[in-house]
């Protein structure tokens, strides 16, 4: 089964959030690193998710950072505006509307663990609170709690604005189900980079992903290939990619360290994670190289593999 890319396009990065050296939010640069992704294989922008370590931004910095990317681009922006709290989620959608965004995506509330009625009540609220179309995003690893497939069935039926689920759930025999269930034009992204092409076989439109950050242009090839029809040369282009797939997290550099690690290697604006993300391993430049040239491209900023 295949499908066109989604509303949003195909490959929307969850973009990271650029600090100064002292922590602090670097406007400028997130304008700045909008653009560039956008010229380099973005479709759309994820601003403020895991990635963008936004359960480190305060509600302040939430409302610059989107102004600033949705002032800065004319692809999609969709912000994260998620939390464990169901006010204050329709809170950040409220502000994020007013900062002209183009969409929402809406975690699972974290940490609380509620039942399947609770999570329905709650993307319910949300949804009768905004005109902005919502991904709900399912991530039982982060948050604690899948979203099961009646669940979204009934969400998507009910709610013409919940229009899509950026899936993490990393169970491709249930993201087939959804796909089979839920009304037409609902759109299903990979929320996980390695599954993309397994999760396209069953109708996945695209992916919200990390490794776009540096191959959002061979992300982009390989789903047109498969688009086409042509699962040979996706094949080829996912083998490719796998050195992406496998530097974008990890136990010693968990996500969005690695993100941030290849933006300084390329030149663009990263800065530091905030606490608790510590500081980046050792020898994470030198590897992010690799990585560029397994790609057939070196980075401009002076690194060298090691």
């Amino acid at each position: 089964m295949t499908r066109a890319p989604g509303r949003f396009g195909a490959v929307i990065t969850a973009m990271v959030t650029p600090f100064g050296d002292d922590g602090s939010l670097d406007v400028d640069g997130a304008a700045q690193l909008a653009r560039w992704l956008a010229d380099n294989g973005s479709d759309g922008l994820v601003v403020a998710g895991s990635t963008g370590e936004g359960s480190l931004l305060s509600d302040g910095e939430k409302r610059d950072l989107w102004s600033a990317v949705a002032g800065a681009v004319t692809i999609p922006v969709i912000a994260a505006t998620g939390s464990a709290a169901t006010d204050h989620t329709i809170e950040q959608g409220r502000i994020a509307e007013e900062c002209g965004v183009d969409g929402l995506l809406v975690v699972t509330p974290y940490y609380v663990r509620p039942s399947q009625a609770g999570l329905v009540s709650h993307f319910s609220a949300v949804a009768a609170a905004t005109r902005l179309p919502i991904l709900l995003y399912d991530i039982p690893v982060r948050s604690g709690r899948k979203i099961a497939v009646a669940s979204l069935v009934r969400l998507a039926s009910e709610f013409p604005n919940i229009i899509g689920v950026k899936d993490a759930g990393g169970d491709v025999a249930a993201t087939a189900l959804a796909v089979a269930r839920c009304p037409e034009g609902f759109e299903v992204y990979c929320g996980d980079d390695v599954l993309t092409l397994p999760m396209l076989s069953v109708g996945a439109v695209g992916l919200i992903s990390v490794a776009s950050h540096w191959a959002g242009v061979e992300i982009g090839e390989m789903i047109a290939s498969f688009i086409k029809g042509d699962v040979r040369a996706a094949a080829q282009a996912n083998a490719t990619l796998i050195p992406s797939w496998e530097f974008e997290t990890g136990e010693e550099a968990p996500n969005p360290v690695p993100a941030k690690t290849m933006m300084r290697v390329l030149g663009q604006p990263a800065g530091p994670c905030r606490l608790p993300l510590g500081e980046p391993p050792a020898g994470l430049d030198g590897l992010a190289c690799e990585v560029l040239a397994g790609l057939g491209r070196l980075p401009d900023s002076g690194v060298s593999p090691s």
